[in-house]
């Protein structure tokens, strides 16, 4: 059994990290298609700061803890779950609450934990292979012997992406502006460039051009990108750290025949996000098995000192992973 309160997270005040407090709360209840997951570790992402600083609401319906990733074992279930049974581990995607010691999931987008991964590195998982998957192998449409380009090769979507790249063969390039960074983009087999002394656009297009760009900077990047992609080729943005408003000469696009898509997954439907999941037990989660696809963890903090963690995000100096241990909190 479980008990009726449960430590969480709240954001009090939005606006710094400060605003983050421990609080109790009453646990949840599943309801039809819902698990309910005692968590072991909480992925700690980008969208959860903006959250936090109020300019990500949570979907109708959704939890108002922040947390879109978690880790832990089905202690309960809704009306209509047959996959699944009390007392197995899981890794889940969240539309929020995994800042907490017990968080709602759909049924259908929770996932085993891979062989040989733990509870903490599995928690690293879904937010990020999710948005990986669906962006750079369904959007982008990445193939093997492709030039692919990833900003932000250190964070966590950008370690996943480079490692998916490699593995479906592609030759990749990643920016960070630190050498500490470039190295570990150069461990993962990829192209280094940093960003503060070198032009990813006259690298990339030295090269022949990236058929494939992941993008989560935005602003002036957009129009960069769209000169450093091939002919053919196909700018995927995922979000907009300077902004996703800038000035762009369309007739680029028109001329060399470009694509530039994007998504953002949490206001996305329940059957979408559980198609993604599916892709991912097939074609993703063998290869995190087997150690072609690896999680690096920056750090670790425990659920209270959540405003750490979200700092340490800010700083920009993670690579990696940043997690929060919440059994025991």
């Amino acid at each position: 059994m479980f008990p009726d309160s449960m430590q969480a997270v709240e954001i009090s005040t939005p606006g710094d990290a400060d605003g983050l407090k421990l609080v109790t709360r009453s646990v949840p209840v599943p309801r039809h298609d819902q698990i309910l997951i005692k968590v072991a570790y909480a992925g700690v992402n980008r969208p959860d700061v903006l959250q936090r600083q109020g300019s990500y609401a949570p979907p109708p319906g959704a939890s108002d803890l922040p947390g879109l990733e978690a880790s832990g074992e089905i202690v309960d279930m809704g009306k209509g779950v047959t996959r699944w049974r009390r007392g197995e581990q899981v890794c889940a995607l969240l539309p929020g609450g995994g800042y907490a010691e017990y968080v709602l999931c759909h049924a259908d987008h929770a996932l085993r934990i891979p062989y040989g991964l733990s509870l903490r590195e599995a928690a690293c998982l879904p937010e990020t292979a999710f948005t990986v998957w669906s962006n750079v192998v369904t959007r982008g449409g990445l193939k093997g012997g492709e030039r692919f380009l990833v900003h932000g090769g250190t964070s966590g979507i950008g370690m996943m992406a480079i490692q998916l790249g490699r593995t479906l063969g592609a030759r990749v390039f990643a920016t960070a502006g630190s050498e500490a960074k470039c190295e570990a983009i150069r461990a993962l087999d990829a192209v280094a460039i940093n960003y503060r002394n070198e032009d990813f656009v006259k690298i990339l297009s030295a090269a022949g051009g990236a058929d494939v760009i992941l993008d989560m900077v935005g602003g002036s990047y957009i129009p960069r990108n769209i000169k450093a992609l091939a002919p053919d080729g196909r700018l995927v943005m995922i979000a907009f750290l300077e902004g996703p408003k800038v000035e762009l000469n369309f007739a680029q696009i028109m001329t060399r025949r470009l694509t530039v898509t994007g998504s953002t997954l949490r206001p996305q439907s329940d059957a979408a996000k559980a198609e993604i999941a599916e892709q991912l037990r097939k074609k993703l989660w063998p290869l995190v098995s087997g150690g072609t696809v690896k999680v690096t963890i920056d750090s670790e903090f425990d659920l209270k000192d959540a405003a750490q963690a979200h700092r340490r995000m800010e700083s920009s100096e993670h690579i990696g992973k940043i997690v929060l241990k919440v059994a025991g909190a």
